[in-house]
């Protein structure tokens, strides 16, 4: 019986792994959806007080990232001052269980 291959491509375009670590890779993006899964609604001032040392740029950068990969829901409210949310998508959310795997072998590994 062989195993299962991580990558049948190593780093190839059709390789699961490399478009995983694509939309939630770098530094702040897991700290983000983390933020925003623990609270389930999020604004910008919560997650820019929440993910320590992150920039404006940054954060803002991220979250339209995560939103154009469908992780992200934003929703802007026409109030003033505007305000604006942010929640998970279903897709995100299937991603928190791998998370927590990935947080518990840090723990138990690391």
């Amino acid at each position: 019986m062989k195993k299962e291959p991580l990558c049948e491509e190593i780093a190839g375009e059709g390789c699961g792994l490399k478009k995983v670590l694509n939309i939630v890779g770098g530094k702040w993006k897991i700290m983000i959806l983390c933020v925003i899964d623990n609270n389930e609604i999020a604004r910008y001032g919560d997650l820019r007080r929440s993910v320590y040392g992150i920039t404006n740029t940054m954060l803002a950068q991220s979250l339209k990232d995560l939103e154009a990969d469908g992780l992200v829901c934003r929703t802007q409210y026409d109030e003033m001052p505007v305000r604006v949310e942010y929640t998970l998508t279903e897709k995100a959310k299937s991603l928190i269980p791998i998370l927590l795997q990935l947080k518990k072998w840090g723990e138990e590994n690391l």
